[in-house]
């Protein structure tokens, strides 16, 4: 047996960095309240308050709300005035915590870890029997979703994604087929619908809660240029029907998305294009140290993306498939084109140009599809 020699200042230094990862959790947890009654919003707009100033201000009980502010106040994120009682959220801190910082705010992420802690019991479960935790069991998560969506993907829609192919927004304003598959609440769809009414748009989502809410929000906004279906992109059969195909984040936790890709090339016409977001990873865990949120992403693929697809029988790809994986799938599926993009504000996601045989590269097809 090899002696392993103890080195006692490396232990000290991990020890104290599992005291800053236990407060680092506390405030995730307290991140996320405060978000969801929204705290920073409204002391963003407060002059220094007392606890019972800003509880009143927000409608929210005065003793739950100093106690938070106590979490708030030693981990640094509100200044503390000690003679006069008061308090204060920081313009710098605002900036990335209230709904008025719009893509810069952070706080709305912090709510995964409540939501996936909710589910640790079952999956702990699975550690040892295997299978995985059904979508049922996942409480907010299609409210935590789209507004996840709705900052990184969603906000950035019309003047970064869709001018990452060249004659879409063209094709788009004189009308083409379109199908996002995984579509959740609709909130791309809708967005899209409504910019291009000339265009016709279809979502598919297997949650029927995603899709009520996605139905809801087209009738808001009148929308006759839209459809939305419960469906599993496993059954679908077109072929050669839609000239814009898109997944938003959607692929990697799916059941068969092996099956899912296959159905796309079958239903993308030959001068279509299908645009695939996904999170950007290496597939070797070894290519993923100096990524900035890979912690938090395994976290959520472990208790979110890769056992929904186990629960189903799925091969569970979970949210770190990474980069080479995708190419590995998306040419078995008979992709035979394949340029990655990124944009410079999203860390996060790499976007997939996918055609299907190379057709249509340096123009509008034929029959109208996308350059």
């Amino acid at each position: 047996m090899t002696t392993q020699t103890f080195d006692t200042t490396k232990a000290e230094a991990f020890a104290e960095r599992m005291l800053g990862i236990l407060n680092s959790g506390a405030i995730t947890l307290m991140t996320s309240i405060g978000h969801r009654t929204e705290l920073f919003d409204t002391m963003a707009e407060l002059p220094p308050s007392t606890s019972q100033q800003i509880a009143d201000a927000a409608g929210l009980n005065e003793r739950y709300v100093r106690e938070w502010l106590g979490a708030m106040v030693t981990g640094r994120f509100v200044d503390y005035n000690p003679t006069d009682q008061t308090y204060t959220l920081p313009a710098e801190h605002a900036a990335f915590l209230t709904r008025n910082a719009a893509a810069d705010n952070i706080a709305p992420f912090a709510q995964y870890i409540p939501l996936l802690g909710a589910v640790e019991d079952q999956i702990i479960d699975c550690f040892y029997k295997g299978g995985g935790v059904p979508y049922s069991e996942f409480k907010r998560f299609h409210a935590v979703m789209a507004e996840d969506s709705g900052q990184t993907t969603v906000s950035a829609l019309f003047d970064h994604v869709l001018l990452l192919i060249p004659g879409l927004t063209e094709a788009l304003q004189r009308g083409i087929e379109v199908l996002d598959v995984g579509c959740g609440s609709g909130r791309a769809v809708n967005k899209m619908a409504e910019a291009f009414p000339n265009s016709r748009f279809t979502g598919y989502d297997f949650s029927g809660e995603a899709i009520a809410n996605a139905n809801t929000e087209a009738q808001l906004r009148k929308l006759s240029n839209v459809q939305f279906v419960v469906k599993d992109a496993a059954t679908l059969h077109d072929h050669n029907r839609y000239d814009l195909i898109t997944t938003f984040d959607a692929v990697h936790d799916q059941a068969q998305p092996d099956v899912v890709l296959q159905n796309i090339y079958h239903a993308l016409r030959p001068d279509g294009v299908y645009l695939m977001q996904d999170i950007h990873a290496s597939t070797d865990v070894s290519g993923n140290l100096e990524h900035p949120v890979a912690p938090l992403l395994y976290t959520i693929s472990c208790l979110h993306c890769m056992t929904v697809s186990l629960a189903y029988g799925g091969m569970g790809l979970g949210a770190m498939w990474g980069q080479e994986k995708a190419l590995q799938m998306l040419s078995d599926a008979g992709f035979t084109q394949v340029e990655v993009k990124r944009l410079s504000h999203d860390f996060q996601n790499d976007y997939y140009i996918i055609r299907k045989n190379g057709i249509g590269k340096n123009g509008i097809g034929k029959n109208g599809g996308i350059a």
